[in-house]
């Protein structure tokens, strides 16, 4: 039991990391960015490219990663999703587009068989007599940091405090003198980075397929919509829940089962609460 409550907080802390990134798009531009999946799956090859085929050291290869996933979160922003700020069905069709181009060209340059690369963190630590790998803690660790950094950064610097009054107040914070666009760019990054560390963190654990971002979304929108859209305390509840049950739930049953459970349980929250745990008007 030990074991998979650890297996299932290592998943938590993945969901997490997505989750998030699309919250803080949510939050700043009021679109859903479903190509969000694929910018996971991109910063899963780039180590995967970087640290297995051109022998890149696996830290360098990860800062590199998050450094070129987050331009490009910057780049989608500023030409492809900035004309669409709150027009949630274009930017659908646009991130749809591109979700489609990235996996086809990931396909191109890696092939769709499944890819690995052998993590740097081969040690097990030993907790109240189960095993966990130190991939595994180190994910939990990365997790934990980044929320807390993520949650001091909104609370305590002027471009947090812009980002929670954008996601409140849009033409309000626009009155303040606010730039909408640049905040909206830093969400982008934020959230693209966030992305792009959780799939180079995961590639030593999972198997990389040019499709593997379609399930990393689908977790994502449960998380947000079970926590209440635009809730960071709503998102760490969530992947919590959703992570837990995947984690604890295959020692009795099934993976198949444990989603039927998740997804089972949001839909009942829903009903009692149609805006989420932690959401607000």
């Amino acid at each position: 039991m030990i074991q998979s409550i650890l297996n299932g907080l290592t998943l938590s802390a993945i969901y997490i990391l997505v989750s998030l990134g699309l919250t803080l798009i949510l939050s700043i531009m009021n679109i859903v960015q479903l190509a969000h999946g694929e910018i996971y799956m991109i910063g899963a090859y780039l180590v995967y490219f970087l640290f297995s085929i051109f022998g890149v050291n696996f830290y360098v290869s990860l800062l590199v990663s998050i450094l070129l996933v987050g331009g490009f979160g910057i780049f989608m922003e500023r030409f492809l999703f900035r004309r669409y700020t709150g027009d949630p069905e274009r930017a659908m069709i646009i991130s749809i587009g591109l979700m489609l181009v990235l996996q086809n060209i990931v396909m191109f340059l890696a092939g769709g068989d499944a890819r690995a690369y052998a993590s740097p963190f081969t040690s097990v630590a030993r907790l109240f007599h189960a095993a966990l790998s130190w991939e595994r803690l180190v994910v939990i660790i990365t997790g934990i940091i980044l929320v807390t950094g993520l949650f001091l950064f909104v609370r305590f610097t002027k471009q947090g405090q812009a980002m929670l009054a954008i996601s409140q107040e849009r033409e309000g914070a626009a009155i303040q003198g606010i730039n909408i666009n640049r905040i909206a760019s830093l969400a982008m990054f934020l959230g693209s980075a966030l992305a792009a560390v959780a799939g180079g963190l995961v590639g030593g654990l999972f198997s990389l397929l040019p499709t593997m971002g379609s399930f990393a979304l689908m977790k994502g929108i449960a998380v947000i919509v079970m926590g209440g859209l635009g809730s960071i305390p709503g998102v760490i509840v969530g992947s919590l829940f959703l992570g837990l049950i995947d984690g604890i739930m295959p020692m009795f049953s099934s993976v198949y089962v444990a989603g039927l459970i998740g997804y089972g349980t949001i839909i009942l929250i829903l009903f009692f609460r149609p805006k989420g745990i932690w959401g607000h008007d």
